[in-house]
């Protein structure tokens, strides 16, 4: 994979608070076009806080976001255009349950997009094939896995053609064994080349897919790296004793 040198997203000295609480502190961080990025950390770090103000769900308060070398303004009408490029999966599907899993789909690229029906339906039908549910055209929300949903909703955030695809904790809600079909959609995307900025506890997948691994710490970048750097030989001591916890003793850094 081709990584290129302007970055796709770029952000700069981005802070953020809730009243008193100071939930990201003076993030640097860009992501390249084709690149995929893990951010880990533990609960509470700022992580999904940082994906939502990518995708300006939440607002911070100072620093700069641009995409594509242009910056995302408060403007309603700009922000709802630099959306349509970014796709978001959150930890829970959020499929209309009255809608079958083709009308969950359709109903971006038609009612956000414009698209005409028909076309809308040839591409939600390609989406579910390359998610592996092609036999689940007509099937309803509440009549599927948790891992089924998961997969509907990557292609239902596919299906508005996103330059790149955010994932906050998209295997968190499901039970153990449904995870590993989730994580073959998302390494099968990075393989053909999607933008990814993925928030996940998966380790595995952080060590498998990514270009890059960033770890967090209350509202901080404390280092980044390879999966190889980050995993073996970590310089940050917090980093250090964050995967002594979270990974398999065997598994765990030299010096940790």
């Amino acid at each position: 994979m081709s990584i290129h040198d302007q970055p796709l997203i770029r952000i700069k000295r981005l802070n953020k608070w809730y009243g008193d609480l100071h939930v990201l502190r003076d993030i640097d961080l860009d992501v390249q076009e084709q690149e995929v990025v893990v951010i880990i950390g533990a609960s509470g770090s700022g992580k999904s806080t940082l994906l939502r103000c990518i995708n300006h769900l939440e607002r911070a308060q100072k620093g700069t976001i641009t995409f594509d070398g242009k910056p995302i303004r408060t403007s309603e009408k700009v922000i709802n255009r630099f959306r349509q490029e970014m796709g978001m999966v959150f930890q829970h599907f959020n499929l209309f349950p009255h809608m079958s899993v083709i009308g969950n789909i359709m109903e971006g690229p038609v009612h956000v997009k414009h698209m005409p029906k028909h076309e809308a339906r040839e591409l939600a039908i390609h989406l579910l094939d390359k998610v592996g549910l092609g036999d689940k055209t007509d099937t309803y929300p509440s009549m599927l896995s948790g891992g089924q949903k998961q997969r509907v909703a990557i292609a239902r955030a596919l299906a508005m053609e996103p330059r790149v695809m955010l994932f906050d904790e998209p295997t968190s809600a499901l039970d153990p064994e449904l995870v590993g079909e989730v994580i073959k959609v998302m390494e099968d995307l990075g393989r053909e080349g999607m933008t990814m900025v993925v928030v996940t506890h998966e380790m595995w997948f952080a060590r498998e897919a990514a270009h890059r691994v960033v770890y967090m710490d209350e509202g901080s970048i404390l280092e980044e790296g390879t999966p190889e750097q980050m995993f073996s030989s970590p310089e940050n001591e917090r980093t250090k004793t964050f995967l002594r916890q979270i990974l398999p003793q065997e598994e765990a850094p030299v010096g940790a």
